[in-house]
């Protein structure tokens, strides 16, 4: 009989063959899995892929699964989560009989996709009712471990100025090791500017066009902490005009001299990520934390010379069917950077409710943010309060408060209000995700 049902839960399981003779009898299936619970895990192993691919947490996920009880689903999830960690095309769990009886040994038969990898995201789609649509689409072909992209973006939302064009990129994520990874991107944009920035600033601040190439490597470190370092070079044709030009311009007079200056920057990025649990758990955490530094300095030929710090974080905690996230940011810049480094606040992820424009309409050179969500099935309801300065007298500390809809592949429909004396203004959000 024992002999009957193992050979039944391996069968079922798809890697021991039924004997010869055998028919799978449905209803000796469902009894076979009924009683899995008796057979004890003698071992993990991988098929077709290193343990040492694996992060440091799915790692310690799996061995603990060596000594307990069969437990099916337990194992449907793990597999689920290599899947998704490995980026392959499907993985199969499968079980062998163990040394002693009552004992088996599982094996997660990982199956690599070896036809070119073609991927279309819209990364993000977004309307807010004070800085209009943003949306960055994107197309990436992978080979033989080699990823090239490509993509077109309309963002009036992340930056100081509203920018337009085109972005692509070749990426290795295995080179010669799995700790080792190579990337190189770049970026050509032309910039629209609103007429509270072009009023406050400067004539030879205001760029038409802006083309930037980054080549980064990435070394983990140790698992789930991973360095990125290489540089940023960026070009931004300026303009020679003052903010009167642009009236000018549009009544059709010929356009004033431009020139061309360069901000390059050596840049690095400490992040660390790690997840408990996945999105088929009952509970599941994620922590995701990073500092950045951006240093432009003359060695690297560049004409302005600057260094940015950011620090940001991220915690994620669901139950069932209640998330919470609590989110902070905190940068500081020295030196003479240009427009597109500055911080901003007012948009749709930092300080929502509020408008960038009226906040800072030239960015700051400090920020310092902190956010929570908190999510029940698909309502939403959030806080945010922060600022952003220049100089510590100018420092003023905003709040906002929202609430809405945000859905589980991230569509998000909501309304945020600025908490100030006075009218409310509120801000409207619809978009997927941010």
């Amino acid at each position: 009989m024992r002999t009957t049902l193992l050979a039944g839960l391996a069968a079922a399981l798809g890697m021991l063959p039924l004997a010869a003779g055998d028919k799978e009898d449905p209803q000796e299936s469902i009894e076979a899995l009924n009683v899995n619970a008796r057979y004890t895990v003698d071992g993990v192993h991988l098929q077709g892929a290193k343990m040492a691919r694996l992060s440091q947490t799915l790692r310690s996920d799996l061995n603990q699964v060596v000594g307990e009880k069969f437990n099916q689903s337990r194992l449907d999830k793990l597999a689920d989560r290599i899947k998704k960690e490995l980026h392959v095309a499907d993985v199969n769990v499968k079980v062998a009989k163990g040394v002693t009886p009552d004992h088996v040994t599982v094996e997660f038969d990982i199956k690599e996709s070896h036809k070119q990898d073609f991927d279309l995201s819209l990364a993000r789609f977004l309307y807010n009712s004070k800085l209009g649509w943003t949306g960055d689409s994107n197309a990436t072909v992978r080979i033989h471990g080699n990823a090239f992209s490509f993509g077109l973006v309309d963002d009036g939302d992340s930056l100081v100025e509203r920018f337009a064009g085109l972005h692509a990129g070749f990426a290795r994520e295995n080179l010669g090791t799995d700790r080792l990874k190579l990337r190189f991107d770049f970026s050509s944009y032309h910039n629209l500017w609103n007429w509270t920035t072009l009023a406050a600033a400067n004539p030879g601040d205001i760029y038409r066009t802006r083309q930037n190439f980054s080549p980064l490597a990435t070394v983990v470190l140790s698992e789930p902490l991973e360095l990125s370092f290489g540089a940023d070079f960026a070009r931004a044709e300026r303009t020679t005009w003052p903010a009167a030009g642009y009236a000018a311009q549009a009544g059709g007079l010929s356009e004033p001299a431009a020139k061309t200056e360069s901000s390059n920057a050596v840049v690095s990025t400490l992040r660390y990520h790690r997840r408990w649990g996945s999105d088929k758990d009952r509970q599941e955490q994620d922590l995701r934390a990073s500092y950045s530094l951006r240093a432009a300095t003359h060695v690297l030929n560049t004409d302005s010379v600057f260094a940015r710090h950011l620090a940001q974080a991220r915690y994620k905690y669901r139950r069932g069917h209640n998330a919470i996230e609590i989110a902070f940011d905190g940068g500081r810049i020295t030196g003479n950077a240009p427009l597109f480094e500055r911080f901003i606040a007012g948009n749709s992820v930092i300080l929502r409710g509020w408008n960038k424009y009226q906040l800072d309409p030239l960015g700051a050179s400090h920020i310092v943010h902190g956010s929570l969500d908190y999510t029940w099935h698909r309502f939403l309801v959030f806080y945010d309060t922060g600022a952003v300065w220049d100089r510590p007298a100018e420092r003023e500390q905003k709040q906002s408060l929202g609430t809405g809809f945000k859905s589980k592949e991230g569509f998000q429909l909501a309304v945020a209000f600025p908490l100030r004396a006075g009218r409310a203004d509120p801000v409207f959000y619809a978009g997927l995700n941010f």
